[in-house]
């Protein structure tokens, strides 16, 4: 899945001679937390962040009724040059920019102009989307030998029982190096019967985790 897919088109942007007042009474207007900040010809110059506005903004437990930090330009606070995207990034290349660079939103540019934002809910919402974590079904967690072919034997077994396989997510055990933990969300309410076969051809079912029942 690439960024465009996912972007958000309708960019609400300030240019740097806007006030921080300016970007206060936007965010709250369009109920946003990330403002690009653009030129005269929509290329991004900085980007300013909800976090961004309260740290620039005086303290309520501190009396400065003379503070004119409203009236200040957004190019006072605005982090400059900020990193961007391209509408063709691959999604996974974005989230792992948003975790290396601990960010929170990624303007998209393209012919060295803005033409979206991605920021983590769009992240979140995709992930979510992607795993099917948002439909009806179960997820089951299985602790499996990392060797060629484990995956299919695995999948066997949701085939003998007709279940419709949403995602599957593998990761690092972190007891074991040489095993693998496969996180699966199936398309089925009751997957009672398939851990019990899971289980009889002798895989590690972490989850669901049923004390008490015998399977």
């Amino acid at each position: 899945m690439i960024v465009e897919e996912i972007m958000k088109t309708d960019v609400h942007t300030l240019l740097p001679e806007n006030t921080v007042r300016d970007a206060v009474r936007i965010m709250r207007e369009k109920k946003i937390r990330h403002l690009p900040i653009v030129n005269g010809n929509n290329e991004v110059v900085g980007i300013v962040t909800e976090h961004d506005i309260k740290n620039a903004l005086p303290s309520c437990l501190r009396e400065e009724p003379n503070s004119t930090i409203y009236d200040a330009p957004i190019d006072d606070i605005m982090v400059k040059n900020p990193i961007v995207g391209h509408p063709l990034d691959f999604v996974g290349d974005v989230a792992l920019t948003f975790y290396d660079a601990k960010i929170s939103c990624l303007p998209i540019v393209s012919g060295g102009e803005l033409i979206g934002i991605v920021t983590t809910t769009d992240l979140l919402y995709t992930y979510i989307e992607l795993t099917g974590a948002h439909k009806p079904g179960s997820k089951i967690d299985i602790r499996v030998t990392d060797r060629s072919g484990v995956l299919f034997d695995v999948t066997k077994i949701f085939n003998n029982h007709k279940a419709n396989v949403l995602s599957v997510l593998i990761y690092p055990d972190s007891e074991n190096k040489e095993n693998r933990i496969l996180s699966i969300r199936l398309q089925v309410i009751n997957p009672l019967a398939i851990i019990k076969d899971l289980r009889a051809q002798g895989f590690d079912v972490l989850w669901p985790n049923l004390p008490g029942i015998t399977l």
